[in-house]
């Protein structure tokens, strides 16, 4: 009893529970997206699933808006970690209810680790064949991962710049992905609106250029959201192969490319309307140099496995594959399963550092292997003059002891967090192979399927058990591990 009221004096959770109820209002906005395409494409298919949810987010955001007043509307780094994790959760369990409900019902597991997947912008799915699906289930899908692909939060301080003092920077730093959180505007609701608004036109403008393509309008509305924030959902069966289109591959590359470059670093250059911070950024340089060398090695792999079948085959098809796995978008090129295990191995080392910190990619981000390069480099100094001072400086800036600490145990915590649920899942009896690879898929939201190893076609393979296990890492992989770990520490509920 004396801890549950120092647990509830320590933290404002009526504070909480008041911005909870506007996320729901918010989510219940988003889902009228889906209900109005039921009527447009699909003749009022799968609308009274959404109107259902709607309600339901409905009768919970209103009460709580009219009724909840915090004596206090103060937020701390606490109250920022609890409420960006239990946002996740409840967007995913309010987000489930339209698979529940649909023509085509899913279970309440599959349903779960299918919002999940989608608002991790992970792409794993439990559905053997997406092509039965209505439109609105369709768009939804992807809407899940556009809004998921920026952050849930990020949007919330876009349009609610009240937060901007009741915790605002705390809850941007719990949500954004990388190692430290620059600020292009001095209040963080104005940051909020620029990533946005960057985030925004990227979509705005692929949407039209899929749509000149041989995509019509919705598929290529479906792919601009999915594939801007790098989640990977599809309308097609055989994902991106079912166009089969250079131009559509080209495309998706690029936008592929740019959802894996830091927001922020964008946001400088249309802002600066010039692209030296790029060339003058360490990342986006590394980010460019594993690209390049990935795809000539793809190319020799290519060569030696007899797979050439003229230069689309060893540009646009492996540079697609490159840029789709390294951005942890999991779209996978024709063919790829031939290209032999070498280019295997290449991809799961693309899936566990990904892109740049700061975009809408999964992995363990490029940033961090910077880090832990330089200061592996500085200890093989030391070995041979001990008494010699070394710093790790990226952009010509010396990183804090601190940080890089925090790097190398975020890195030890990534590979035993995929062991761990590597284990669990073969105590489930999932194969082993298949259960590491679920587990390091799902933890680096990147979401290649089973079927990859040879163990099914779809999720839908994983046991109940499990498939709560795989929704459980693709969190912790999106909030890059310590922001939903903390709250399992009895430091975090402590005054």
């Amino acid at each position: 009893m004396v801890h549950a009221h120092r647990m509830a004096r320590n933290i404002n959770t009526q504070m909480l529970v008041r911005v909870m109820g506007r996320l729901l209002l918010i989510e219940a906005m988003f889902m009228l997206a889906p209900l109005l395409a039921s009527f447009v494409w699909g003749g009022g298919k799968d609308s009274l699933p959404f109107v259902i949810s709607i309600c339901a987010a409905l009768s919970v955001g209103i009460p709580v808006e009219v009724f909840v007043r915090p004596t206090t509307t103060d937020m701390y780094r606490r109250e920022g970690f609890l409420l960006t994790a239990l946002v996740w959760v409840v967007f995913s369990a309010f987000g489930m209810l339209p698979f529940v409900l649909c023509s085509t019902p899913l279970t309440i597991s599959e349903a779960f680790f299918e919002a999940m997947s989608g608002f991790t912008t992970t792409g794993a799915t439990v559905l053997p064949s997406v092509s039965h699906l209505s439109h609105s289930i369709l768009l939804w899908r992807c809407l899940m991962q556009w809004l998921g692909g920026m952050g849930i939060i990020l949007f919330t301080l876009a349009v609610l710049p009240s937060l901007n003092h009741a915790g605002g920077m705390q809850m941007f730093n719990a949500e954004v992905t990388g190692i430290t959180h620059d600020k292009i505007r001095p209040r963080i609701s104005q940051t909020a609106k620029g990533l946005w608004g960057i985030y925004f036109l990227l979509t705005v403008l692929l949407f039209f250029l899929l749509w000149i393509g041989p995509m019509d309008m919705f598929e290529s509305l479906c792919h601009a959201m999915s594939s801007i924030s790098t989640g990977g959902f599809s309308t097609n069966d055989n994902s991106i192969g079912g166009w089969n289109s250079p131009y559509v591959m080209i495309v998706l590359t690029i936008f592929m490319f740019l959802g894996g470059v830091n927001f922020v670093l964008m946001f400088k250059v249309a802002s600066q309307r010039r692209l030296s911070p790029l060339w003058s950024n360490d990342v986006f340089k590394t980010y460019l140099m594993i690209i390049g060398g990935a795809l000539v090695l793809f190319d020799v792999a290519i060569l030696i496995n007899g797979c050439y079948d003229g230069i689309s085959s060893m540009t646009i098809d492996p540079l697609f594959q490159i840029v789709s796995t390294i951005t942890s978008t999991g779209y996978t090129a024709d063919r790829f399963e031939l290209w032999g295990p070498f280019v295997m191995a290449l991809t799961f080392m693309l899936m566990f550092f990904g892109s740049c910190a700061g975009s809408t990619s999964g992995g363990a981000k490029i940033d961090r292997l910077l880090y832990l390069l330089k200061n592996c480099g500085n200890e093989l100094q030391r070995v041979l003059h001990p008494n010699e001072v070394q710093s790790v400086r990226i952009n010509d800036r010396v990183v804090p002891p601190y940080i890089v600490n925090k790097v190398i145990a975020f890195l030890c915590i990534y590979v035993l967090i995929i062991m761990v649920g590597g284990i669990v899942l073969t105590a489930l009896g999932i194969p082993l192979v298949d259960a590491f690879f679920s587990s390091f898929s799902c933890l680096s939201n990147t979401g290649l399927g089973a079927g990859v190893t040879g163990y099914g076609s779809s999720y839908e393979v994983i046991p109940v058990p499990g498939l709560w296990v795989l929704s459980f890492l693709m969190l912790v992989g999106r909030l890059e591990l310590f922001t939903v770990l903390v709250l399992f520490t009895r430091g975090f509920w402590r005054r």
